[in-house]
This record gives structure tokens, C-alpha cells and sequence, in this order.
């Protein structure tokens, strides 16, 4: 099929900033692009074919989005999976799957998935409400610290929360939940795997991510990590098998804990463009977002190697502001060599909302990681 300065249409559901970035590659192909989400102020809507406002969780709004293109993707997992599945069997071309994606936007059958298919993660029990992990607690069933994520709807580290106490129950909502093992890990990795209809496949380097201790969010992706290569490997072979057991067609970030005595745990994964591969648009040959593209259209897949090491910052709301975003000391961070910042367009900010990102790339990764600090300290996401 001829998808370039053609009549082909290709959907994705979903307007944030993973989707304005899919759309560097698309505009760079002549790819026509139709977007669905529920702001007005979505980053997508200035650089997409037809934007269309409407609620992601509603059947009818995705299911008739879907009729009107040929290949329909998302950038984000909160979406309506029977309209997907629907759209399937007429004949859209859905990448990843409502089959994948219907595992994956829950936390609890994520697990259970990779029960099934044996591959390596932490301890976990399932509750259908937050009330019975109380229970649990007192009859001796669950110790102590553990995690809670809620199985539905948690992102960028809301719906998880790290219980040590009685007390840190109180407030969580209420419905179906995992309590998760607390893993003593000396790093969290992530693996990004490209794969196609064809079945070509190819992964990213071992980004190493270093998080924000209130937030539980990503502050840093170092790529490569600063881990022995034999380690690497490690991760890199459960990336694919978790990949393969998935048999996705898009992208795949399988998100690890390295622990103390070097085993490999996977801790979760997202079937799209994730946040621990930002620096690819600098660093590699192929960027996440445009090989997000090659692989969905079923096209050759693009070189993932790095040209350079390269650090990626989340830029997020400053502590103490809400209200339209102010970018203070932007100027001063683009004197610094090898620094390029990423805006999304969101017109307001409040505390820890991801506004942008910066990359910084070096040949030296140690330099790379200095600089990056000193960006960090003097860029502010503010408000007027």
C-alpha cells in the first residue's frame, strides 16, 4: 500500500505529546493523520490532517473515529477496547491489538500474563477492593512493605503507592488492586522492542531511569546504562520474550528492576512510544516515534543503535504553580552544548505534569549526565 502524499488515513487516539511527537515522522512522510481527544488544547491539534474532539472511553465516539481510517493506533491505554475490537473485525487494522492492549490496561491480568507465559516478575496478589488488603494484612496473608497500583487508569505514578503502614491505606481508592512485592533493586531499566506485521524485530538499547522520589516519576532516562554488558543482555532477551509472548505489532517498553543480586524482574510495559525512549529523536539513528510508524505500517524497520549517549529530563510543572506555563530560563539552558528541549504545548501547568522534555547528548555519557543536572537546576516550568 502506497501511505505516503496518498489517500491512505492513519488514526491514533489519543492528542498528548506522544502523539505531537508521532507526528514529527508522520508530517517528515506526507502521512495523512486523523487525532481523537477530549481537549481543545491537545498538543496534536496543530499539526495533524483532522483533529476530532470527543471521550476515548466512549464506544461510539472511538468505534466511528475508527470507520473513517485504514490504520488506527493510540498513544494512550485509557481507551475504549470493545470499540477496537469491533473495528477489528470490520477490518481496520488496529496496532497493537484490543487483544494486547485489553491485557495490558490492566494491571492485575498484566500480571497474570506474565505468570502464564513464565516470565520473571515480583511477588503480587490480586484484590477485587482496596477493603480486603486490610484483611489480608491482619490474617498474616500480606506483609509489610508492599506496593499498591490500582489495576485501571493509573499513569505517570498516580495509582501506585508505596504501603509500609495501616495508615497509608486510608484514602486509596477503592476498586480492584494488585499489592505488589517491594523490590530492593539497584536499578530500573527499560527496553524498547519494535516489531511488525512481518514479524521483524528489533530492540532499543538498556536505558537505565532514574525517578523522582515524590513524584514516581521517570526524572532521567541515561542511555546506554551504566550496566555490565552481560547484564544488558540479560534484559534484552526477557524484553523479547515478553514481546514475543504478546506477538504486539508496534512498539513494546518493558519497564525492569534490576535487583541486588542482578535478577531481572519485569515490572511493567507500555504498547507504545514511552517516556524511556525521549532521547532517541537525538540520540539514534531512528527515532521511537518514527520506528512506532515503520512498524504499524509494516515497513522496514529503521537502525536502533545509538550515533551518541544520550540523556533525557522530564520537564515538569514546578512545586507551587498552577495556571498558564511560563518556561523560565529556556534561553539559558540552549546555550549549553548538545541541549535541545522538547515543548508540548500544554497550555497549563500544575505541580509534576509532564510540560516537556529536554535532551542532552555527548559523546562522553559522564559529561552528558553533569550537564543534564545543571539543566535541571536552572529550567522552571512556572506560571504567570
Amino acid at each position: 500500500m502506497n501511505y505516503f502524499s496518498s489517500d491512505f488515513k492513519l488514526g491514533i487516539l489519543g492528542g498528548g505529546q506522544l502523539g505531537k511527537m508521532m507526528l514529527y515522522s508522520t508530517r517528515k512522510f506526507d502521512i495523512q493523520t486523523y487525532v481523537l481527544d477530549p481537549s481543545d488544547d491537545a498538543p496534536c491539534k496543530i499539526a495533524c490532517d483532522a483533529f476530532t474532539k470527543g471521550d476515548l472511553m466512549n464506544f461510539e465516539t472511538v468505534y466511528n473515529f475508527g470507520k473513517q481510517v485504514d490504520v488506527l493506533t493510540f498513544e494512550i491505554e485509557n481507551v475504549n477496547v470493545d470499540a477496537l475490537e469491533k473495528l477489528e473485525k470490520e477490518g481496520v487494522k488496529v496496532f497493537p491489538s484490543s487483544n494486547n492492549l485489553r491485557v495490558i490496561q490492566n494491571k492485575a491480568k498484566q500480571k497474570l500474563f506474565y505468570l502464564d507465559h513464565n516470565l520473571p516478575t515480583s511477588q503480587f496478589s490480586r484484590f477485587a477492593y482496596a477493603s480486603e488488603i486490610e484483611d489480608a494484612v491482619l490474617n498474616g496473608g500480606l506483609e509489610f512493605p508492599f506496593v499498591w497500583k490500582s489495576a485501571q487508569f493509573g499513569y505517570d505514578g498516580n495509582g501506585v503507592k508505596v504501603v509500609r503502614t495501616l495508615e497509608d491505606l486510608k484514602g486509596l481508592p477503592t476498586g480492584e488492586c494488585i499489592a505488589e512485592e517491594l523490590i530492593d533493586f539497584k536499578n530500573e531499566l527499560a527496553v524498547i522492542v519494535a516489531r511488525n506485521p512481518d514479524g521483524d524485530i528489533k530492540t532499543y538499547p538498556v536505558v537505565e531511569m532514574e525517578f523522582h522520589p515524590e513524584a514516581n516519576q521517570v526524572e532521567y532516562v541515561i542511555c546506554p546504562a551504566r550496566i555490565p554488558e552481560a547484564i544488558a543482555k540479560k534484559a534484552q532477551d526477557i524484553a523479547l520474550k515478553v514481546s514475543k509472548s504478546f506477538n504486539h505489532v508496534g512498539l513494546l517498553a518493558v519497564e525492569m528492576f534490576q535487583t541486588k543480586n542482578d535478577t531481572i524482574l519485569i515490572n511493567e510495559v507500555a504498547p507504545r512510544p514511552h517516556n524511556s525512549g525521549h532521547q532517541t529523536i537525538e540520540a539514534s539513528y531512528t527515532s521511537q516515534f518514527e520506528q512506532h510508524i515503520r512498524a504499524i505500517l509494516n515497513l522496514p524497520l529503521g537502525k536502533t543503535e545509538s550515533k551518541v549517549g544520550g540523556i533525557m529530563l522530564n520537564l515538569v510543572g514546578s512545586e507551587g504553580y498552577t495556571g498558564d506555563a511560563v518556561y523560565e530560563n529556556i534561553d539559558e539552558i540552549m546555550k549549553m552544548e548538545g541541549v535541545t528541549p522538547h515543548i508540548y504545548g500544554k497550555k497549563q501547568t500544575r505541580p509534576f505534569r509532564k510540560m516537556g522534555h529536554v535532551t542532552i547528548v555527548n559523546e562522553d555519557l559522564n559529561t552528558a549526565r553533569k550537564v543534564a543536572e545543571e539543566v535541571k537546576k536552572t529550567i522552571k516550568v512556572i506560571s504567570k
